[in-house]
């Protein structure tokens, strides 16, 4: 009998999966990675909620539960990263570290070493043959996430949703009787739950002031909190007042400047061309041509010519794409098939 070691987060998505390993006969063990713990002000950290949701569902499946603690790397290779992109203006996304560096790196390193055949999780997406394929649940499908884990990994995991949709899951959640069945999905970035990405950051960088400047007269319309708490194409929290909304066309981390304007077909939040590095490809990397690529999660899939130039990557759209932001990664399809990408300089 296979031994799975199921990171269990305590929502409804990992309760089912690790439900379903064991219909299918797995030896189970649950695990819940603790990763964060830290209270930030306004927002209790809801860890230990989350870890005893996770408890309960494990004895109702009459399964071992064990606790990996992963805060110290996590700190490090996750939170640290992300801070340091925002401080050098860039838009970085924590969810797809969080999966190359602890889920399916050290995650699935400590339970191979606990004696687990495989492990698995929660997402909605697929595994065949080593490789990664998009889920049926086109809304919930979380490849664009999954694009830096290696091949080699998918080998030893299993993703039991990737076949239902979330209503599925929860109804077959709901039929099992199972504890988080109606636990409302978590919101906001991987390791702070509903706080906001710039209350984060505001624990962690100084809040400098500046000047939100029209770029078309160079007019300075208002005034801003710090240029890291802002992204191209943001509309909201200028508190620029009357007329047209404005948006984020730029920013200088240097000067602390916010570029802003009316015009929504303003070049600056708009590309035909996006050049990628920090490359990743989840087995071989693909030859040059047309394939589908995904430049956030759930954004539309958009036709682009692969193109590369020494360890760069060029991608030349068909249709121009709004507000690619540097630091954000675009993913690349072939087909249903996800295999891989890079973050946009």
């Amino acid at each position: 009998m296979s031994k799975v070691y199921v990171g269990m987060s305590g929502g409804v998505d990992s309760s089912l999966t690790a439900a379903l390993l064991v219909e299918q006969g797995y030896d189970v063990t649950g695990v819940y990675m603790k990763n964060w713990t830290q209270d930030l002000p306004g927002m209790k950290c809801p860890w230990a909620d989350d870890l005893a949701d996770a408890k309960r569902v494990a004895v109702q499946l009459g399964i071992d539960f064990k606790v990996f603690d992963f805060e110290t790397e996590y700190k490090q290779k996750v939170v640290n990263y992300m801070i340091d992109e925002y401080q050098k203006g860039r838009t970085p996304n924590p969810d797809i570290m969080c999966n190359q560096e602890v889920k399916f790196k050290l995650f699935l390193e400590a339970a191979l070493d606990d004696g687990a055949d495989y492990i698995a999780t929660g997402h909605y997406a697929s595994v065949e043959n080593g490789q990664l394929k998009m889920a049926k649940d086109a809304n919930k499908d979380q490849t664009y996430f999954l694009y830096r884990v290696t091949g080699d990994a998918l080998t030893k995991t299993l993703f039991p949703l990737g076949g239902y949709t979330k209503p599925d899951v929860r109804e077959m959640a709901k039929a099992r009787g199972l504890y988080t069945a109606d636990k409302k999905d978590s919101q906001g970035i991987c390791f702070v739950g509903q706080i906001g990405i710039r209350d984060f950051l505001s624990q962690y960088v100084e809040q400098v002031p500046g000047d939100v400047i029209d770029r078309v007269s160079g007019k300075i319309l208002g005034r801003h909190d710090g240029a890291i708490f802002y992204t191209l194409g943001q509309r909201h929290g200028l508190d620029i007042g009357g007329g047209l909304p404005y948006y984020v066309v730029g920013k200088d981390m240097a000067k602390n400047e916010v570029y802003v304007t009316t015009d929504l077909n303003d070049e600056n939040l708009w590309k035909e061309e996006i050049r990628l590095s920090a490359l990743h490809w989840i087995n071989e990397a693909p030859a040059e041509g047309m394939y589908d690529i995904r430049v956030r999660h759930r954004s539309r899939l958009i036709r682009a010519g692969l193109v590369y130039d020494n360890d760069k990557l060029v991608l030349k759209l068909d249709d121009a794409e709004r507000a690619v932001t540097p630091g954000q990664s675009v993913v690349i399809y072939d087909k249903e098939v996800c295999i891989g990408g890079g973050i946009v300089i």
